[in-house]
């Protein structure tokens, strides 16, 4: 099975919110819509314009899994939409570490030290995979003041990759 991991741009954004959509209503039963995520109709303006980027991750053309990074600061940026279809999780397939370390060095290429995430308590293995990968858990109240902010979110990370 070979993974491709490759920036995306607004032709893909159907692919992503199916993909996303189906994991976050159906799989966690979190009441989102896609009228509560405009960025993914909008990725180029939203992501990339400001200076971030959107991945996804392929095996034969179908897209299997997201990361996206909002940058809100000179060096500073956010992670978002990090979803892996449920099939293609764990570690046998390493896709989720993947996408990290491909967000990871974009960061690096591009002057960003700190990547912070917001993320919902009843994410459990998205948490340790974050705490994994040396996240630390931070309050709401430390998170920098220009950190865009989900209202869904509630538990919150940082890493920084000075």
């Amino acid at each position: 099975m070979k993974i491709q991991i490759q920036p995306i741009g607004n032709a893909y954004a159907e692919q992503a919110i199916d993909l996303i959509l189906t994991i976050q209503q159906k799989e966690f039963n979190i009441p989102i819509t896609i009228q509560d995520q405009p960025d993914l109709l909008q990725i180029e303006n939203f992501y990339t314009q400001a200076g971030g980027n959107f991945w996804g991750a392929f095996v034969d053309g179908e897209m299997i899994g997201t990361i996206a990074l909002v940058k809100f600061d000179d060096r500073a940026g956010a992670i978002r939409k990090m979803f892996v279809k449920k099939e293609f999780r764990g570690k046998e397939f390493n896709i989720a570490q993947m996408l990290l370390e491909k967000l990871i060095s974009f960061c690096n290429d591009n002057g960003i030290d700190d990547i912070y995430l917001g993320t919902i308590t009843v994410l459990k293995a998205a948490q340790r995979f974050y705490e994994r990968n040396h996240f630390v858990k931070i309050e709401k109240d430390n998170l920098p003041a220009k950190f865009p902010l989900m209202s869904a979110d509630d538990i919150f990370y940082h890493l920084n990759i000075d």
